[in-house]
């Protein structure tokens, strides 16, 4: 018996010290939450119920020089379905009615949308998938309903608004316009203008401090903990939305008919250096084509006989030889150690000046003409290059130019044969861009400088930053050099190798320019390209290009692939569309604001009650105003708007229909 109670005792001990040693633990535990760790819990126990929300900011509109949109941001909408939120006398009540609006807007069977509606309700399904992307006017159709009109509660309907980038012009001059898109790691990629100039546009973030209440909602908690965000800044760009559009095309239609790789084409304002028109076209598979690449930026290659003019400044400005100076082509064919240049003309082209060979684009002349005045000084050739400024990258904004590329005397690469073929281009590399960047300096008598591509940086209608002309080099060659070389290039298009673009209607003045590929790359695969500009006598804009792997059965020479391009956007930038001086309203003017679009565009989003004026204004530019607006744009054609359906002054209501015809 004492034994039996000795036990219980013992156990009663062991117990009570269990519990004691539990009670002791639990002791500590909580003295440690509170007074070691209380910071740390207390905080998590804030977060939970608190969180700072950043609140993006509305990124700026980039435009043409005239005002036309390039890229704006526009609010989309996602719906989505909570199933289980409508009682089941709401659901069996407007199931048909939503089924067939849905039907109406969205285009698919009622019944497709009635299935989709019922089986969610019966999987209980709270997330359900309605449309993506859609814009104000459809978005305010859904919203209306039946059910989806009760609300988030009774109706079930999720709303989801975010905004996305938006390019009226579409495929046209996408790889320039570009984008700027950054990733949870918050590292930014960076393409075209959007990319390079992002820095203004995309604003600055702010916050907001929310407290979360019932039902996972979160309200704003207090005005004083908010940080608001500054909206991007506008950007106004140099591209001219109608020289784009000839540019584009005229590219385009050449990538056709010679079914090529890709190609690019650029236009220049001789004086500024402001890029007018930038187009970069690739071919699908199915022998489509878009923009694939910034090629004229990013794509170094061997630009083939466009470079004789640079070899042509260098010899003349060293005083080696003169426009007269007399080389013999033989029979088109000259060797140089174990190689052989040759000339597109079988036989040659017999004894011809330094002018001649230029306009008929002599490869044998022109080797010579380097070789022989170069070969036992040739660094005194590559110096020449360097110190006109054709060995630096130009330093544009736009991310990924292309590095240009010489051999060295004395480097690896640097062969006895390396002279004479960089005398017609063969051995060095250079982006489209640079290329016509030294074109552009010999149309503007000597003076280089940078390719532009914006013009100033707007917060609403006040100026916060302009660009101006930048110039590279001063004087890349003597006046002499720069009117000798001028006339050989109007004399190339009168009577040389481009004399198919000649035009007795205005004058034209360029090089052609036909490279092959190395042999043991793509055999049998060229690059055609042309460089010039126009007028030829009092140059406005400079121009290039460039079309990649033409299929030789049709055609490959620089002056038949890539020399009529040029010739198109030259005659339609001057007859077509020619340039004229424009009148600028007087700002001060409030019957004249309608002339100048971003007033217009702010006048009519400060309240406006009433249906705009958009006639005479760019279709892209009318549609994006409207829709801002709440109205469903429906258009016809291309251009400027020349008729609307609802007459200015008609009271305005959301969710109207406005159709446009444009000239």
């Amino acid at each position: 018996m004492a034994t039996t109670e000795k036990n219980i005792l013992n156990r009663l001990y062991f117990v009570s010290g269990c519990m004691f040693i539990f009670a002791l633990a639990v002791t500590i535990k909580l003295v440690n939450i509170q007074v070691f760790q209380g910071d740390k819990y207390r905080e998590m126990a804030v977060t939970s119920t608190e969180k700072m929300v950043t609140i993006p900011a509305t990124r700026g509109n980039l435009y043409a020089e005239d005002g036309s949109l390039l890229a704006t941001s526009q609010i989309k909408y996602d719906i989505r379905w909570d199933a289980m939120s409508p009682s089941k006398e709401h659901f069996s009540e407007n199931i048909v009615g939503l089924s067939k609006g849905l039907s109406e807007v969205l285009g698919k069977p009622a019944s497709y949308y009635e299935n989709r509606l019922r089986k969610a309700r019966s999987t209980k399904n709270r997330y359900l998938f309605i449309a993506r992307k859609l814009g104000y006017g459809d978005y305010m159709k859904i919203r209306a309903l039946p059910l989806f009109n009760k609300g988030k509660y009774k109706g079930g309907i999720i709303i989801e608004q975010h905004t996305e980038r938006e390019h009226p012009l579409e495929k046209m001059a996408e790889r320039t316009v570009g984008y700027e898109r950054k990733d949870d790691s918050g590292y930014f990629t960076r393409v075209g203008l959007e990319g390079a100039y992002g820095h203004y546009l995309r604003g600055k973030e702010g916050r907001r401090l929310k407290q979360k209440i019932s039902k996972g909602e979160w309200k704003p908690l207090g005005v004083g903990n908010v940080v608001e965000p500054r909206d991007g800044y506008d950007v106004i760009s140099t591209i001219d939305v109608n020289i784009q559009d000839v540019a584009h095309n005229a590219l385009l239609q050449s990538l056709e008919k010679f079914e090529a790789d890709h190609g690019s084409v650029v236009v220049m304002e001789t004086e500024t250096g402001e890029i007018k028109a930038i187009s970069n076209l690739g071919r699908t598979p199915e022998g489509k084509y878009y923009e694939r690449l910034n090629y004229a930026v990013g794509e170094s290659h061997e630009p083939g006989s466009t470079f004789k003019l640079m070899s042509m400044v260098a010899a003349l400005e060293d005083k080696v030889i003169d426009s007269s100076t007399v080389f013999d082509t033989e029979n088109g064919r000259v060797k140089f150690y174990d190689r052989t240049v040759l000339d597109s003309k079988w036989g040659g082209y017999g004894k011809i000046s330094a002018a001649k060979a230029f306009e008929l684009s002599s490869n044998t002349a022109f080797a010579k003409m380097i070789n022989e005045n170069y070969k036992d000084n040739p660094k005194r050739f590559v110096k020449r290059l360097f110190n006109m400024g054709l060995n630096d990258q130009l330093g544009i904004e736009i991310i990924g130019e292309g590095k240009p590329k010489f051999p060295y005397p004395g480097d690896d690469d640097w062969y006895g044969t390396t002279l004479p073929w960089m005398a017609f281009g063969y051995g060095v590399q250079l982006t489209p861009l640079q290329t016509l960047t030294f074109y552009n300096a010999i149309a503007n008598d000597g003076e280089m400088v940078k390719p532009r591509f914006i013009k100033e940086v707007k917060e609403w209608d006040q100026t916060v930053e302009t660009f101006e002309k930048e110039v590279i080099n001063p004087r890349i060659a003597s006046q002499e050099t720069i009117d000798v070389v001028k006339e050989m290039m109007k004399k190339t298009v009168e009577r040389g190798t481009a004399k198919n673009i000649y035009s007795p209607e205005f004058s034209m003045a360029g090089k052609t320019g036909t490279c092959q590929i190395e042999y043991w790359i793509e055999p049998g695969r060229y690059i055609s390209s042309f460089a010039g500009y126009f007028p030829a006598d009092n140059p406005r804009y400079s121009c290039i290009v460039v079309v990649h792997k033409p299929k030789k059965s049709i055609g490959y020479y620089g002056n038949i692939v890539a020399a009529p391009v040029f010739k198109e956007i030259a005659q339609k930038i001057y007859s077509d569309t020619p340039v004229i001086d424009e009148v600028v309203l007087p700002r001060a003017n409030p019957s004249a604001i309608e002339g100048d679009f971003e007033k217009y565009y702010t006048n009519v989003n400060k309240g406006h009650k009433t249906i705009p004026n958009v006639k005479g204004m760019s279709g892209m530019d009318a549609v994006a105003l409207l829709e801002n607006l709440g109205l469903k744009v429906k258009f016809r054609g291309s251009g400027k708007v020349k008729n609307q359906s609802i007459k200015p002054g008609i009271k305005l209501e959301k969710n109207q229909t406005i159709s446009l015809e444009l000239s």
